[in-house]
């Protein structure tokens, strides 16, 4: 996964270290500790020092412009004259976040000197460092407040700030591919590939079916069983159920779609995509409606490589599945099935692509005869998720053309879901299912969606602030 660049800059008063002669390396060891409470798996971090005027303020701002960081934390670590902080608000043009992190959780009034009094001013400044960023024309940052003692609830703030950064860096200087055409009357899967580069950053690149086609016809022998051997080990290979659409999963059934699994890897590797949305109906017996009909497996398996494919050509779902994986959720590519009265769970899935890494079990698949709605026929792949707390993400576009988020959070639970060949989790919000279908419906979502696992509601709005994307929250 890609990692999002963290800067973290630390500010001082330069007037204070003549006065106090201890002062400033006593203060110079917050960045330390805040940097400790820093997740480095998810992020590469970068120390733009220690700054007490404005001269050397202009210096790391040139150093964090070098490092082309996605997020930068601004630690008060006493009172700051705003001038210091303000040539970051004034040239660096990405997501900051002021910090005030207090040592003591009260002071021991009575015994109160000066000294401690400005070793715990983290946010005396803050307002005022705010303010100016309004008066400056940026926007105001968000302002963590804590004291030293509250670890847990200042790494889990801290983190989801880092985790909405790789979600925003997920997409910068990145390609995702648009194969095909959207679905035949879909009028909520079409995106404007401009309005998606300036909305997320990532180029969306038209990819040719006949490309695909070709790579297909230059598989080997060799390179399908070596496939082959991949999904007989990673899935469980079913009969038919009742359903009369399924099937015998047959030798040369792998072989074709093992593959196009092998053509559609080379397709990303070739054109360097981060994702891929995709859709091609063909005319019947073309040779390409066969080809499109058996990409199931093989978006599967890149999706859960962290590849996210969607299908019928949903680049904005492909987009909420990228963000659902930098979150650490996962992200398969679901819509709404029916729901359950009883058990208060609606169904959720669809039938691919999916991501594997969040199933519950192994997964199955199974030969379907026709795919309901589109043409062709090929290998389905049928599982639920683990259970347990799940999010699910829609992006949209507004009527003024701006994209926005629609989320939840909710359960999944474990149960029977139907043998189709599709993915279908039961998921419970916590409400009657028909009262959060009726919300879900009125946010005005589009009918996909990235389904992971974990509530990540609490980064969705961070990645929100940063993106500039608006979260519309269904509860």
């Amino acid at each position: 996964m890609k990692k999002a660049k963290i800067a973290v800059v630390t500010l001082g008063h330069y007037i204070y270290f003549n006065q106090f002669e201890t002062l400033k390396a006593e203060l110079m060891q917050k960045a330390d500790e805040f940097i400790e409470l820093i997740d480095k798996d998810n992020c590469d971090v970068f120390n733009a020092g220690y700054i007490d005027c404005v001269e050397e303020a202009f210096e790391s701002v040139q150093k964090v412009k070098k490092e082309d960081a996605d997020l930068l934390f601004v630690i008060l670590s006493t009172y700051v004259p705003s001038a210091v902080c303000a040539p970051f608000a004034r040239y660096l043009d990405i997501p900051q976040v002021l910090v005030g992190i207090q040592p003591l959780e009260h002071l021991d009034y009575s015994h109160t000197t000066t000294y401690m009094q400005l070793v715990n001013d983290d946010i005396c400044a803050m307002p005022e460092i705010a303010g100016v960023y309004e008066r400056l024309g940026k926007t105001i940052p968000t302002c963590i407040v804590g004291a030293s003692s509250q670890t847990d609830r200042l790494k889990k703030e801290i983190n989801e700030w880092v985790l909405a950064a790789n979600a925003m860096a997920g997409f910068k200087y990145e390609t995702f591919g648009y194969l095909g055409h959207t679905y035949e009357g879909m009028y909520d899967m079409h995106t404007d590939p401009t309005a998606f580069t300036a909305a997320f950053g990532a180029h969306a690149k038209m990819i040719e079916i006949c490309e695909l086609w070709d790579l297909s016809n230059s598989v080997t022998d060799e390179e399908i069983d070596a496939q082959i051997d991949e999904i007989t080990n990673m899935f469980e290979i079913c009969d038919p159920s009742i359903d009369p659409l399924t099937d015998y999963v047959k030798r040369e059934d792998l072989e074709f779609s093992a593959r196009q699994a092998v053509a559609l890897k080379k397709l990303v590797d070739n054109n360097k995509l981060s994702a891929l949305a995709y859709y091609y109906k063909s005319e019947p017996n073309n040779p390409y409606e066969a080809l499109a009909a058996n990409l199931i497996i093989g978006n599967t398996l890149l999706t859960s490589a962290g590849i996210p494919l969607a299908g019928e050509a949903d680049l904005k779902t492909a987009a909420a599945m990228h963000i659902m994986k930098s979150v650490g959720g996962g992200g398969s590519f679901a819509e709404i099935h029916p729901f359950d009265v009883c058990d208060d769970v609606v169904l959720i899935g669809h039938d691919g692509p999916h991501n594997i890494l969040i199933a519950e079990g192994k997964p199955r698949l199974r030969k379907l005869k026709k795919y309901h709605g589109k043409s062709g026929s090929g290998i389905g792949v049928e599982f639920s998720l683990k259970a347990g707390p799940v999010t699910v993400v829609s992006i949209n576009v507004d009527r003024n053309g701006k994209f926005r988020m629609i989320a939840a959070e909710g359960t999944s639970i474990a149960g029977d879901i139907p043998q189709t060949g599709n993915t279908n989790t039961r998921v419970s919000f916590g409400c009657p299912i028909g009262e959060f279908l009726e919300r879900w419906c009125e946010a005005g979502p589009t009918h996909h969606m990235a389904l992971g696992t974990g509530h990540h509601m609490g980064t969705l709005r961070k990645f929100s602030k940063i993106s500039g994307i608006e979260l519309i929250e269904v509860k």
